[in-house]
C-alpha cells in the first residue's frame, strides 16, 4: 500500500522522529495534566460537579487564551519554533509542579484556576508550534497528508494514553491527584530534552523573516494578524475547512459535557465507578482517533478532503440521534468510537488543506487562530450544555440539536463541494 510505504519514509526522517517524539511526549503530559484536573473538579468527593461548573472550569481554563491566541500566532512566525517547543515545554514543567504544591495544599479554587490557566496557554502555544513546523520536516503534498494522519492523530493517542495512565493512578487512592500532576511534570521536561535533537533554525521561520525584538513584534501584532486573516480569507477552501472543524468541534464538546455528567450521575453509583466508566469511554473514541489516521489517507486522496468531511459530518449526524437518544451505556460508547473516527479525521483534512494553501510565512498565525476557534467552540459547546442539560445529563433535545447540526454541516459541505 501506499499509505504504508509512505508511512516507512516518514519514520526514517530524523527530524520528522524528533518532532513526532516532542509531540508524543508532550501530549502525553497533556492528558495526564488534563485528566487530573478532570478528576479533580468533576470526580472529587468533596465537589459537587453541574454542568455549570464544568463550563465555568472550561472557560476559565481555554476562554482567555483563546482571546490572546493570535497574538502568540504572530510570535510564532517570528520566533524560532525549536526554542518554542524547549521553552514551552520547560516552562510547563515549572506550572505543573506549582500545581501540583496546590492540589497538595488544597488551595482557594482562583489559585489552583489560575496555575491550571497558565500550563493549558502554554499548551496551545506549543500545539500551534508543532502544526506549523511539520511542513518543515517533510517534502510534498503527499507526504503531508500522511504525517497529519500519522503526527496529530498519534498524538492525540498519546494524551488518551496519557489520561488512561492518569485514570489508573487515580484510582489507585483517593491521595493521588498530586502524583498524576507531577508525573505530567516529568513528561513534560522529557519533551524539553527531545527538542534539543532538532537545530535551532530547523523548523523555522526563515531567518529573514525572524523579528527578534519582542517589542517589535507586539507592535507588529495587529497588522500582522489582520494581514494572516485576509491571507486566509483568500483561500476559501482553508478557510471552509476551518469552519466545519469548529462546528464539529462545537458538536463534540456538547457531547462530552453530556457523556461527564452521564459517568458521575447517571450510570455509577460512586465517584470511583463513574471515573471507571468515563476512562472507558475516552479509551473507545481513543479507538476511533487511530481508526480515522488509517482510514483518513486514502479516503483523502479518494474524495478530496472537505467531501471526506462531508462524510464524516453525516455518519455523525446519523448515529449521534440514533445511539445518543437512548442514554444507555453501551450505544454511547459505540457513538464515541464513531464520533471519535468521524471529529478526528475531519481535523487530518483540516490540517492538510490549512498547510497546503496557506504560506509558511503566515502559517503560525493561521495555526493559532485555527486554535482559538478550537477553544472558543469548546466552551461554547460547555456553556450550551450547562443551559441544556439536567443534573443527570439526560437531554434529548441537546441530542437532537447536536445531531441536526451535524446534518447541516453535511449538506453544506456537499453544496460546496459540487460548486
Amino acid at each position: 500500500m501506499s499509505v504504508v510505504r509512505d508511512l516507512r519514509v516518514l519514520l526514517q526522517l530524523r527530524d520528522f522522529r524528533s518532532l513526532l517524539a516532542v509531540r508524543l511526549l508532550s501530549q502525553a503530559a497533556d492528558g495526564v495534566y488534563q485528566v487530573a484536573l478532570a478528576t479533580y473538579v468533576v470526580f472529587s468527593p468533596e465537589r459537587q460537579a453541574s454542568p455549570a461548573a464544568i463550563a465555568s472550569a472550561m472557560a476559565v481554563l481555554l476562554l482567555p487564551y483563546s482571546l490572546l491566541g493570535p497574538f502568540a500566532g504572530v510570535l510564532l512566525d517570528r520566533w524560532r519554533r525549536r526554542q518554542v517547543l524547549l521553552y514551552g515545554n520547560l516552562l510547563r514543567t515549572v506550572l505543573a509542579v506549582g500545581t501540583a504544591g496546590l492540589i497538595a495544599a488544597r488551595a482557594s479554587d482562583w489559585l489552583f484556576y489560575a496555575s491550571a490557566l497558565s500550563v493549558m496557554a502554554v499548551n496551545r502555544f506549543v500545539l500551534a508550534g508543532l502544526s506549523a513546523s511539520l511542513p518543515r520536516v517533510v517534502a510534498g503534498t503527499e507526504q503531508l497528508v500522511v504525517a497529519n494522519s500519522l503526527s496529530p492523530t498519534a498524538g492525540t493517542l498519546a494524551t488518551t494514553a496519557g489520561g488512561g495512565l492518569a485514570f489508573a493512578v487515580r484510582l489507585a487512592g483517593a491521595q493521588s491527584n498530586t502524583v498524576v500532576v507531577f508525573l505530567a511534570a516529568t513528561l513534560y521536561l522529557c519533551a524539553a530534552g527531545v527538542s534539543l535533537r532538532m537545530g535551532p533554525g530547523l523548523l523555522g521561520p526563515d531567518p529573514s523573516q525572524l523579528q527578534p525584538r519582542v517589542g517589535a513584534a507586539l507592535l507588529s501584532t495587529t497588522r500582522g494578524l489582520v494581514d494572516g486573516l485576509r491571507h486566509l480569507l483568500e483561500r476559501r477552501t482553508a478557510a471552509a475547512a476551518l469552519t466545519v472543524m469548529t462546528v464539529l468541534r462545537f458538536c463534540y464538546g456538547a457531547l462530552t459535557v453530556t457523556v461527564l455528567m452521564l459517568c458521575r450521575y447517571a450510570w455509577a453509583d460512586s465517584e470511583s465507578g463513574g471515573l471507571a466508566l468515563l476512562g472507558i469511554a475516552v479509551g473507545v473514541s481513543g479507538a476511533g482517533f487511530f481508526a480515522a489516521a488509517v482510514i483518513t489517507p486514502s479516503a483523502v486522496a479518494r474524495y478530496t478532503p472537505l467531501a471526506w468531511m462531508a462524510c464524516c459530518a453525516g455518519l455523525s449526524a446519523v448515529l449521534t440521534s440514533a445511539l445518543g437518544l437512548s442514554f444507555a451505556y453501551v450505544p454511547l460508547l459505540i457513538a464515541a468510537f464513531v464520533l471519535g473516527l468521524s471529529t478526528q479525521a475531519a481535523k487530518i483534512s483540516t490540517d492538510t488543506v490549512v498547510q497546503s494553501s496557506v504560506d509558511d510565512a503566515f502559517r503560525g498565525r493561521v495555526f493559532a487562530v485555527y486554535d482559538m476557534l478550537f477553544n472558543v467552540a469548546y466552551v461554547g459547546a460547555a456553556a450550551v450544555a450547562a443551559l441544556m442539560l439536567p443534573p443527570d445529563g439526560r437531554s434529548g433535545v441537546l441530542v437532537i440539536a447536536v445531531a441536526l447540526l451535524y446534518a447541516a454541516t453535511a449538506v453544506s459541505l456537499i453544496r460546496c463541494v459540487r460548486r
